[in-house]
């Protein structure tokens, strides 16, 4: 999906007034929306999770051969994530750390395994539809983070994320979403969800009085699962709105949720 230039600082009453923006009838019911927000939100707690389990094993100051990949897995009683590598076969996904939720996604406790556990499930699959997503996908000459999330009939899907590297600037775009068997073998679908990167920089001495940030796409008719991932992940948290091609509006609030023209 290709994104228009963005203006990082707006008022609402200047959206809302705008003609190209009238409101039109939705090209997506509200359940496809909540679902929209629910993977967007799963994106940003397995990021969050993810981020603070490696600083969690880092302190520990693992060997580098050790934790050649992570991946997050949320359970019934908080986010695990494995820190590990395949075995030379790629049959068996050799987990070296284990990083467990305490209260927060904020904390974690870390166990290290002396002789590393040998998985032959969900974390081997999860690791083979990274290395798949990742060979197919096209990027910039920069860092992306890479996240495993289920998907229905034990499939998975895998995004690619171009990574933030300096505080308070906010990369929007440049993302892909792969949907993968559910042994990690074979790509079922891959979808750019935006083509070009976007920064938006809050470090100026003017981010308090940001009040939304707006693009819009021009390639489908639908916010994205990392639009909403984005949104939680700003700081200052603000809305973001969405045109659209057919001059629907969409407005990701703050907490996620997606609404239609409001």
């Amino acid at each position: 999906m290709t994104l228009t230039r963005r203006c990082a600082c707006i008022t609402l009453s200047i959206l809302l007034a705008a003609p190209a923006f009238a409101k039109k009838a939705p090209a997506i019911s509200q359940n496809e929306l909540a679902q929209i927000t629910e993977r967007g939100r799963l994106l940003y707690a397995y990021d969050q999770a993810a981020w603070h389990a490696t600083d969690a094993v880092q302190a520990t100051k693992p060997r580098k051969e050790e934790v050649g990949r992570y991946i997050a897995r949320k359970t019934d009683t908080g986010w695990v994530v494995a820190f590990g590598h395949l075995n030379e076969s790629h049959d068996t996904f050799l987990v070296a750390y284990i990083a467990t939720q305490g209260k927060t996604l904020q904390e974690f406790s870390v166990e290290h395994l002396a002789t590393p556990q040998q998985d032959t499930g969900f974390y081997l699959a999860a690791a083979k539809a990274i290395d798949l997503a990742l060979k197919d996908f096209h990027g910039e000459k920069r860092p992306y983070n890479v996240a495993v999330l289920p998907a229905l009939a034990d499939q998975l899907y895998v995004y690619v994320i171009p990574a933030q590297t300096e505080n308070g600037v906010y990369p929007l775009g440049g993302d892909a979403r792969y949907l993968i068997s559910s042994d990690g073998n074979t790509i079922v679908e891959n979808r750019r969800l935006h083509n070009d990167i976007l920064m938006f920089d809050t470090r100026s001495t003017n981010a308090s009085k940001l009040q939304a940030g707006w693009h819009t796409h021009v390639l489908t008719d639908v916010p994205e699962d990392t639009d909403v991932f984005y949104v939680l992940t700003r700081r200052p948290s603000i809305p973001e709105y969405i045109g659209i091609r057919d001059k629907t509006i969409y407005v990701v609030k703050e907490d996620g949720t997606i609404l239609i023209g409001k």
